[in-house]
């Protein structure tokens, strides 16, 4: 079997190696990779310091893949019974009644998630104080093609279109064959203001560029274009955050990406559990996005320009 790192010393009177405390570390969750449960937690249990601002106060959806690769899956809003002690909880009223979210920002309770089986992080674009002020706007984009370059093409013309708009934007891999664009913003508009900026935003998009981009949520009506999906902004909807593994082969990382790196030449299935550690050491593409935060006042009133 693969190892992501040199196992550390344990000590079993402490809690400093968190991941020690997996159940069933040696399950196989990757088979053709070798990877193991162990090898997530402590994939997760390294790269937490880069985590956590995207998971820190927000409402967790979890993924949950007891076998991993290859058993069965289903997502669980509900908190699980036996997380940790004092595990942070939100109750949401929605239309089939109210949840009892997790509330993410430890790495206790990350690694608790690893323990139910969960690969994936799944977070709002809110926190659980706000949940109806989003700080940042996703724009999920899924190439009907299969193929990563040509989300990448898209990516550069959502990046256009926001530059325009002057609103400085932050490119990710999903983990799959996208990418996720997102916009930090500043508190204040309501979800429902934000989903509605992000639909007219790519509506006008996808009309510049009609032969490479499209809105249609149907499959059968994406005709080899990249589809723009504005709909991880509404309320309840998630995504799953930088740095987060994905539920693939190969175990892959959704990754930050400078905007030099959004090429088609750029291969995302290589940024893995296995080899992250070297991508970890270089400068994070990010640092500066909880600091970008901007205003959407006078976007909304822009885009109808586009």
């Amino acid at each position: 079997m693969k190892t992501i790192a040199t196992k550390r010393a344990k000590d079993a009177t402490t809690t400093k190696d968190l991941a020690a405390n997996i159940s069933h570390s040696d399950k196989v969750f990757w088979p053709e990779d070798g990877y193991t449960k162990g090898d997530l937690a402590e994939f997760y249990e390294s790269i937490f310091s880069k985590l956590e601002p995207y998971v820190k106060d927000r409402l967790l959806t979890l993924e949950r893949c007891p076998d991993g690769m290859a058993g069965q899956c289903f997502y669980q809003k509900e908190m699980p019974k036996g997380m940790p002690p004092g595990t942070p909880t939100k109750a949401i009223r929605h239309k089939s009644g109210i949840t009892h979210y997790a509330v993410g920002g430890s790495l206790e309770t990350q690694l608790a998630l690893v323990n139910f089986g969960c690969i994936a992080v799944h977070v709002m674009a809110t926190t659980a104080d706000l949940t109806r002020q989003p700080d940042w706007i996703c724009f999920d984009l899924d190439p009907d093609s299969g193929e990563f370059s040509d989300a990448a093409r898209a990516a550069l013309y959502v990046k256009e279109g926001l530059d325009t708009l002057k609103l400085e934007s932050f490119a990710k891999t999903s983990g799959s064959r996208g990418i996720h664009i997102f916009v930090p913003l500043r508190l204040g508009p309501d979800v429902d203001v934000v989903r509605s900026f992000a639909q007219d935003f790519v509506a006008r998009l996808a009309a510049a560029h009609p032969k490479e981009l499209t809105t249609e949520h149907s499959i059968a009506g994406r005709k080899g274009r990249v589809y723009l999906d504005p709909f991880r902004n509404g309320f309840g909807q998630t995504v799953v955050t930088p740095y987060s593994v994905r539920r693939k082969p190969k175990a892959p990382v959704s990754t930050p990406l400078a905007w030099t790196e959004v090429k088609p030449s750029l291969i995302p299935s290589k940024f893995d559990i296995g080899n992250f550690a070297e991508r970890a050491k270089k400068a994070d593409p990010w640092s500066d996005f909880f600091r970008s935060r901007q205003s959407l006042e006078k976007a909304i009133q822009q885009v109808k320009k586009l």
